[in-house]
């Protein structure tokens, strides 16, 4: 097995600044489209898997839930949504990176769907 490459931080940098082209991630959009479920259950079992959504969680969830003061229960479900949002791009950018390492090293043949 090849040993992933490994980049400079001016490298990731400049590979981030080019995202931002017109077109750029057109055909990844089809990609992930394309692997969406597949992609969805890997982000699921991650999250249940790394405990995100264990007692500690539910907990919050009820806590800002009932929160009487419709503010701070907007500003609790704000922070809740947020931090999602924040662990669903950490491990997708993670199932990416690896997803296209494993793209350009295959381990084992694709099985036909």
């Amino acid at each position: 097995m090849a040993d992933a490459p490994t980049y400079t931080a001016e490298q990731v940098d400049a590979a981030v600044a080019a995202l931002s082209e017109p077109g750029r991630l057109d055909h990844a959009q089809e990609v992930v489209t394309h692997a969406a479920p597949a992609l969805q259950k890997i982000l699921n079992d991650a999250l249940f898997d790394g405990g995100y959504f264990s007692g500690a969680h539910e907990s919050a969830v009820a806590q800002a839930a009932a929160t009487d003061d419709p503010e701070q229960r907007v500003i609790a479900i704000r922070t809740l949504i947020a931090e999602e949002v924040r662990l669903g791009l950490l491990i997708g950018t993670s199932v990416g990176f690896q997803l296209a390492h494993e793209l350009q090293n295959p381990q084992t043949p694709p099985q036909e769907t």
